[in-house]
């Protein structure tokens, strides 16, 4: 187990390993659940899917006591070396503050998904702990072995290759350099915790934003939270990845992205547009709670995850 500054990495994977799949929102096909268990599988892990993953309970997996009961054994079973969580949808709030995490600090295990699986990974860094965001069972289901984000969250689970990319740049970045605490998500469910234990942590923070199905006065309204309390004003950095599924507002006078950008182009942080994380095929893995550098330019940007620290051999 490492530690780079307060956080705490559990170990990469071996094959061999146990992992196991479990839905703690919204109910999920059984057949994405057995196409995930294929692919990792493949990978060399052994795999499980939790008692109640393929269940239903109106649009939930199962009752918040049945959701609850699986991500606990999960967090509890000291051969589990991942959880993937299957898919997001709404319903993680209603288990958040209840989990036990004693077991789990003896035994720590990576936590993986993305969506509604923001708020969990705001709970795994309140409790000291990096996870990673990334795609889910509908992504390695369909998605060919050597897809790029497969492959990417393959080398980081068992090789420990830390996330460092490189894409095309965007006319709105604004250039910049920063090293700082990778945190963010799903900007709805961010916003959804405002003012709670799970609140966004904004000092020394290189903040990650993406959204689906959010009307443009929606995007604007919670960008405006985060400026009028301060966030923004505080961030080290800014990515802001893919806003799908809506349609633009010309009413509003500005395409979402321009009206970020007027909100963000006061500060003096770099800020990116159009990174590839979100509710898309290219998603790629991000730890969050990790330390990263963050290099903005007009037409490039790059990331590099830095290696953990182990404080035990300082």
């Amino acid at each position: 187990m490492s530690k780079m500054d307060s956080m705490l990495y559990p170990p990469f994977l071996q094959k061999g390993d146990k992992v196991v799949i479990i839905t703690p929102a919204s109910k999920i096909d059984k057949s994405l659940l057995e196409g995930a268990k294929t692919k990792l599988k493949a990978w060399g892990l052994r795999v499980s899917i939790s008692q109640h993953a393929a269940s239903s309970c109106g649009c939930y997996s199962g009752s918040v006591a049945e959701r609850l009961s699986d991500f606990q054994r999960a967090l509890d079973d000291v051969e589990v070396k991942m959880i993937l969580c299957s898919r997001g949808g709404y319903g993680a709030i209603h288990l958040v503050d209840k989990l036990d995490f004693t077991a789990f600090t003896a035994h720590p295990k990576w936590l993986v998904g993305f969506s509604d699986i923001t708020l969990l990974h705001q709970l795994f860094q309140q409790k000291g702990f990096v996870s990673i965001h990334s795609f889910m069972a509908h992504h390695l289901s369909v998605e060919k072995a050597d897809d790029p984000c497969t492959m990417a969250l393959h080398n980081l689970l068992l090789d420990g290759d830390l996330p460092h990319y490189t894409f095309k740049g965007h006319s709105l970045n604004c250039s910049g350099s920063a090293t700082g605490i990778l945190r963010g998500g799903n900007l709805a469910v961010m916003n959804g915790m405002r003012a709670t234990p799970y609140d966004i942590v904004a000092d020394g923070t290189i903040l990650f934003l993406e959204d689906v199905g959010e009307c443009p006065y929606h995007i604007d309204r919670m960008m405006h939270n985060l400026r009028i309390s301060g966030v923004l004003s505080k961030l080290s950095g800014l990515i802001i990845g893919q806003f799908t599924q809506y349609e633009e507002d010309p009413s509003l006078g500005a395409t979402v992205y321009d009206l970020i950008y007027q909100m963000v182009k006061p500060y003096y942080y770099p800020v990116c547009f159009d990174f590839p994380i979100g509710h898309v095929p290219e998603n790629y893995p991000l730890i969050c709670g990790s330390t990263i550098s963050l290099e903005v330019q007009k037409n490039r940007v790059q990331l590099t995850t830095h290696r953990p620290i182990d404080k035990e051999t300082e």
